[in-house]
C-alpha cells in the first residue's frame, strides 16, 4: 500500500499528516471531520504517518490522556507497534492490520517562533535616593518563544482543546508581571537612576529577559529566545518627575562641583608626583655618572697610583729607620744605640725588597702593557686545491710552492679560499699568481749572440 492510498474497510483512517504552513500545536482530525469522536479518532497498526522536520507527533490516548507516545520527525512510514510501546503496552497483543487503538494527534512545531507583544501600563517608580517621588512610568516590548521540550509542554498544558491565542494571552499576562516587578525593582538592585532608566533601555532589557526565561520555562513549559524592551516611558509632567529632576539637577550639580575638585586634586597630585620622580631619577643618574666617572679615572691612572702609594710606604719606612738607629737598648758615644742600629738594618732591608718588589712589579705591568699594545700576527690564508679530482689542503702559499716544484699542481689547477665565491685556477688568484711568474723568470732566456764569439 503506498503512503497515501486508500483507506482499509471499516472506516480506521490510513493517512496521518500536517499540511498546515504556520503553526505552533495543530490537532489532527479525519478528513471532513470537524469535531471527530473517539469512535472516529480509532487509529489501526499500519496506518500511514508522516512528519515534516523540525515536528514531533504526539499521540494522546482518548482514554487515559495521562498516556502519551512521540513521534519525532522526520518520520514517514507506517505506524506499528516498536513505533508506539505505550499504545501497544496498553493494547495487549496487536494484530496485524487488524487491531485499532483511541487516540487524539497533535503536531507541535518545534521550529516554529511566536512573538507576542506585551504592554505594562504606568505604575509609580521609586528612587531609593528620593523615596518620596514616585514618577509614573510605562513599559513596552515583545517577547519571542518556542517550544523545544515537547514533553515538559504537554506535561505541564496537556494538548486537549489547545488554543494558540488563549495561549498567547496566558504568556502575555505572566510576562507583564514579570517586566512591571523587574522594572520596578531596577534602581534599587542594579543602581540605576529613575532619570536616567530610558536611557539605559538595553541594560533592562537584559535584566527582564534574564529574569522572564526561567519562569516562563517552568511554569509553560516554553524556550525563550529573545525579549526586547522597545520602550520605558515616564510621565515628565507629572509631579513625581518635576520634583525628582529639581533635587537630582542639585545633587547632580553638587557632585559635579566635588568631582571636579577631586580631579584638580588628582591633577596636582600626580604633577607633583611626576616632578619630584623626575627630580630623583636625574639625582640617581647624576650620581651614577659621578662614579662612572671616578672609577674610570682610577682604571686609566691604576699603575701611577699604586707607585704612589707604595712609594709613600718606603718614605714612612725610611723615616722609621733614622728613629729606630736612636732608640732603644744601650748608648754609646753621641747618642748610637747598637741595637737600634741592628734593628734599624733589618727594617731597612725589610724596606729595600718591599721597594724592588714595587719596582719589579711595576716593570712587569709596563711589559705586561707593552705586550697587550703589540698586534698579533697577520693571519694567513691557506687554499684548498683540486688534485686527483678531490679537494686536498688546506695549504698555504709556501706549500704550494713546494707542490708547484714537484709537479703535483700547475698554474691550472682550481683552487679555493674562504671567501671565495667558486674554484678558481690558480695562476688568476692574484696572491698565488706570482708563484708563476718566479717560475718563469728561473728558466734562462737565449743565449747573446755577442756570447757564442
Amino acid at each position: 500500500m503506498g503512503l497515501f492510498g486508500k483507506k482499509r474497510e471499516g472506516g480506521f483512517m490510513d493517512e496521518i499528516r500536517c499540511d498546515e504552513k504556520s503553526y505552533l500545536i495543530w490537532k489532527w482530525r479525519p478528513s471532513g471531520q470537524a469535531n471527530a469522536s473517539k469512535r472516529e479518532n480509532a487509529i489501526r497498526w499500519g496506518s500511514s504517518l508522516r512528519v515534516r522536520e523540525g515536528s514531533v507527533a504526539v499521540f494522546v490516548n482518548a482514554i487515559d490522556e495521562r498516556k502519551q507516545d512521540y513521534i519525532e520527525g522526520p518520520f514517514d512510514g507506517l505506524l506499528e507497534t516498536g513505533n508506539l510501546p505505550v499504545f501497544a503496552s496498553l493494547i495487549g497483543k496487536a494484530y496485524d492490520g487488524g487491531t485499532p487503538f483511541q487516540a487524539e494527534v497533535y503536531f507541535i512545531n518545534l521550529a516554529q517562533a511566536i512573538q507576542v507583544k506585551f504592554g505594562v501600563p504606568y505604575f509609580d517608580l521609586f528612587d531609593p535616593r528620593y523615596p518620596d517621588f514616585g514618577v509614573p512610568a510605562a513599559v513596552r516590548g515583545s517577547i519571542t518563544f518556542g517550544i523545544k521540550n515537547y514533553r515538559d509542554f504537554v506535561r505541564l498544558h496537556g494538548l486537549n482543546d489547545f488554543e494558540l491565542e488563549t495561549f498567547r494571552e496566558q504568556i502575555r499576562g505572566a510576562v507583564t508581571r514579570y517586566a512591571k516587578s523587574i522594572v520596578a525593582n531596577a534602581p534599587s538592585r542594579h543602581d540605576i537612576p529613575v532619570v536616567q532608566i530610558e536611557s539605559r533601555i538595553l541594560e533592562v532589557s537584559e535584566l527582564v529577559e534574564a529574569g522572564i526565561r526561567s519562569q516562563l520555562e517552568r511554569v509553560f513549559g516554553v524556550t525563550v529566545s529573545a525579549v526586547d524592551i522597545e520602550a520605558i516611558e515616564l510621565d515628565k509632567q507629572s509631579e513625581g518627575y518635576k520634583k525628582l529632576m529639581e533635587v537630582t539637577r542639585d545633587t547632580v550639580s553638587v557632585v559635579a562641583r566635588a568631582r571636579a575638585q577631586a580631579d584638580a586634586a588628582n591633577v596636582t597630585d600626580m604633577q607633583r608626583i611626576r616632578a619630584k620622580d623626575v627630580e630623583e631619577s636625574l639625582r640617581v643618574q647624576r650620581e651614577e655618572s659621578q662614579y662612572a666617572q671616578r672609577m674610570q679615572t682610577i682604571e686609566d691612572h691604576m699603575e701611577a697610583y699604586r707607585a704612589s702609594s707604595k712609594a709613600e710606604v718606603a718614605r714612612a719606612a725610611a723615616e722609621s729607620l733614622g728613629t729606630l738607629g736612636s732608640s732603644g737598648g744601650d748608648t754609646i758615644s753621641d747618642g748610637f744605640s747598637p741595637a737600634g742600629m741592628m734593628a734599624g738594618m733589618a727594617v731597612g732591608g725589610t724596606v729595600a725588597k718591599g721597594v724592588a718588589d714595587m719596582m719589579a712589579e711595576a716593570m712587569g705591568s709596563t711589559m705586561q702593557a707593552t705586550r697587550s699594545q703589540t698586534p698579533p700576527p697577520i693571519p694567513r690564508v691557506q687554499y684548498n686545491a683540486v688534485i686527483d679530482g678531490k679537494s686536498a689542503g688546506p695549504f698555504s702559499v709556501e706549500q704550494l710552492a713546494e707542490m708547484l716544484d714537484k709537479g703535483m699542481i700547475n698554474r691550472e689547477s682550481f683552487v679555493w679560499a674562504p671567501g671565495m665565491t667558486d674554484w678558481t685556477a690558480a695562476a688568476n688568484v692574484p696572491e698565488l699568481s706570482k708563484l708563476f711568474r718566479q717560475d718563469a723568470a728561473q728558466t734562462p732566456p737565449p743565449i747573446p749572440p755577442e756570447a757564442l764569439l
